[in-house]
C-alpha cells in the first residue's frame, strides 16, 4: 500500500510539474486505480521513446542516404541541391510526395504505372458502387413517397375509425342503459303480470275470455270464414232470386181456400229452391237470431202460382 501510494505520488508530481497536486480521497480503492494509471501511462511513454528514437534512427538514416545521393548526382551529373532552381525543386518535392501517397518503393515510371492503374481501378470501383447506390436512392425515395402517402391514407382511416368508434361506443352506452329500462320495466310488467293472474285466480275468472282463447277463437273464425268462400262461390247463381219466407213454420202441405181440403205434397225442385232460398236469407238478409217472414199477400201470391200449378 505504501510502495503504491509512494510511485503515484510520483507520478502526480510528474504530470502536474510545477502546479500543485489536487487533494484525493486516500483509500485502498483511490491509490489501485491511481497505481494502474500511473503503470499504464510509464507503458506508454516507454513506447513513445522507443518510437522516438526509432524515428530518429531513420532519419539519420535518411539523411546518411540523401547525403550520398547528393555526392553521386553531384559526381555524375554535376548537379546539387543549391544549383536546382525553384520550379524544379517544387517538382521533385512533388514527385516525392506522389511517391509518398502510391506507397511506391522509388519514383521509377515502372513503380508509378501499376500504383496509378490501381488507383483507377479503386476510382472506377468507387463510381460503380455510387451509381448503385444512388439507384438504390432513387428506389428509396420512391418508396418512401409511397409510404408517405400510405401513412397520410392509414391516418385518415384511423382517425375516422376512432371517431366512428366513439359514436358507436355513445350509441352502445345508450343502448345499455334502455336494456336496463328495459329490463326493468320487463321485470315490472311480469310482476305486474302474476298478480293479475293471481287476481284473475281468486276471482274464478271464465277460461273462456282469455288471450289464449280469444286468440284460438279468432284462428277458428278464419277457419270457418275459408270454409264459406266455397260456399259463396256456390251461391253466386242464386244471388237475383228474391227471398222467401221460411217453410218451417208451417206444414210441407199446401191447402187450397176453396171448396174442400185439396192438398198436395211439395216437389222434390221446391224444396230444393226452398232451402236455397233460406240460405241465401240466412247469410245475406237478415241475422241468425231473426226469422225470415213473408208478408200476407206474398203467400196468397205463392198459394194462386200452386193452384195454377196443379190446375195445369
Amino acid at each position: 500500500m505504501c510502495e503504491k501510494l509512494r510511485k503515484v505520488n510520483s507520478w502526480l508530481g510528474a504530470v502536474f510539474g510545477d502546479q500543485p497536486v489536487p487533494p484525493f480521497e486516500v483509500n485502498t480503492r483511490t491509490v489501485d486505480i491511481l497505481y494502474q494509471m500511473a503503470q499504464s501511462s510509464e507503458a506508454r511513454c516507454s513506447d513513445t521513446a522507443l518510437l522516438i528514437e526509432d524515428y530518429k534512427q531513420k532519419t539519420s538514416e535518411y539523411q546518411a542516404d540523401a547525403a550520398h545521393f547528393e555526392d553521386v548526382l553531384l559526381q555524375g551529373v554535376g548537379l546539387s541541391g543549391a544549383s536546382l532552381s525553384k520550379p524544379t525543386a517544387d517538382y521533385l518535392s512533388a514527385l516525392v510526395d506522389n511517391a509518398m501517397v502510391l506507397g511506391v518503393k522509388d519514383t521509377s515510371l515502372t513503380s508509378f504505372m501499376p500504383a496509378i492503374n490501381n488507383l483507377t481501378g479503386d476510382l472506377l470501383e468507387v463510381e460503380k458502387s455510387n451509381r448503385k447506390l444512388e439507384r438504390e436512392l432513387r428506389a428509396l425515395q420512391k418508396r418512401l413517397g409511397s409510404t408517405l402517402v400510405l401513412r397520410g391514407n392509414l391516418q385518415e382511416d384511423i382517425d375516422k375509425t376512432t371517431k366512428s368508434q366513439a359514436v358507436e361506443s355513445a350509441k352502445a352506452e345508450e343502448r345499455l342503459l334502455n336494456m336496463d329500462f328495459v329490463t326493468a320495466k320487463a321485470q315490472e310488467l311480469s310482476i305486474r303480470q302474476q298478480r293479475s293472474e293471481a287476481q284473475l285466480v281468486s276471482r274464478n275468472m271464465d277460461k273462456s275470455i282469455t288471450h289464449q282463447a280469444i286468440v284460438q277463437l279468432s284462428e277458428e273464425v278464419g277457419a270457418l270464414q275459408n270454409e264459406i268462400i266455397p260456399l259463396k262461390k256456390k251461391l253466386e247463381p242464386y244471388m237475383d232470386l228474391s227471398p222467401v219466407r221460411s217453410f218451417s213454420s208451417f206444414s210441407d202441405f199446401i191447402t187450397f181456400p176453396t171448396k174442400g181440403a185439396i192438398t198436395f205434397p211439395v216437389s222434390s225442385f221446391e224444396k230444393k229452391k226452398k232451402n236455397l232460398l233460406i240460405l241465401k236469407c240466412a247469410f245475406f238478409h237478415s241475422k241468425p237470431s231473426e226469422p225470415i217472414s213473408c208478408t200476407s199477400e206474398d203467400r196468397r201470391s205463392k198459394k194462386r202460382t200452386s193452384v195454377s200449378r196443379f190446375q195445369t
